[in-house]
């Protein structure tokens, strides 16, 4: 395996934290509750600025995300600018690409100097490993999805969405689509109150990791649960939750990790 998979660090410097959040889904499930979702994360951000040395947006920011060589997706204002007020006072953005926005392209990284990733990554942080990923078609079982998700990574199948059709009906389609997705949740029950890890697919995915090689953390989006579960003694999978329920997040600090809501209780 390739050896920078493994040698990505980051030193914390003094009073430094690493923040951590996912699933804001902003322009579901329409404009106005979407706007009062932005806001309020953008009230997050400029909360975390003073202290913030790293942030890890770990998938699915967007309920739909496409860029065309000269058009993105309109709206999120608040939320982008206050990415690039982040950016410009030197806190490193890393974005994960989930799979409602995996088609994200050089936007981010030009206007924010994000880095993006669609795999999951390992860091050494402070003292500790992480493996950090967004979580979709990890694990067992879900093999309709990871039919699906194989088609829409392709190359074939973006230069087709990108080239064959105008930017607006490219945009229709992928909220059309998202918000068929969104209908299909709405027929779901609620998260579990406690979770059964057994029944949890991500808790299997990082016990077969851990059991090939050593983590301390294990960070992770998708299910849109709030998790923290031991996998052993020394070793730890989060999930991060999102912020159409739960509106939590997970903070390192170089010795421990929390997950924490906004605002705080």
């Amino acid at each position: 395996m390739n050896k920078k998979y493994y040698l990505e660090r980051i030193s914390l410097e003094p009073n430094k934290k690493v923040y951590f959040a996912s699933d804001f889904h902003l322009g579901a499930p329409d404009h106005a509750q979407s706007l009062v979702r932005e806001k309020k994360i953008c009230a997050w951000l400029d909360q975390i600025k003073n202290d913030a040395q790293t942030l890890f947006l770990v998938g699915d920011l967007f309920d739909f995300w496409f860029e065309h060589t000269r058009v993105v997706p309109k709206g999120y204002v608040r939320f982008l600018g206050k990415l690039a007020e982040l950016s410009d006072l030197g806190i490193d953005i890393i974005i994960y690409q989930g799979n409602h926005d995996m088609w994200m392209g050089e936007y981010f990284k030009e206007q924010l100097n994000a880095k993006i990733l669609r795999k999951p990554q390992e860091y050494y942080i402070g003292n500790h490993r992480f493996q950090i990923g967004h979580g979709d078609g990890l694990g067992p079982g879900d093999y309709n999805y990871k039919f699906l998700k194989v088609i829409f990574e392709s190359k074939i199948c973006r230069w087709m969405f990108k080239h064959l059709l105008h930017p607006d009906l490219s945009l229709f389609l992928g909220y059309s689509w998202a918000r068929l997705s969104w209908k299909q949740h709405d027929k779901e029950a609620p998260p579990p109150k406690s979770i059964n890890k057994e029944k949890e697919i991500l808790y299997h995915y990082c016990m077969e990791e851990e059991s090939r090689e050593h983590r301390d953390f294990y960070i992770f989006g998708h299910r849109h649960r709030v998790i923290d579960i031991e996998l052993n003694p020394n070793s730890r999978y989060v999930n991060l939750g999102d912020w159409i329920q739960f509106y939590t997040y997970a903070v390192y600090d170089g010795q421990k990790l929390e997950l924490r809501k906004y605002p705080e209780e």
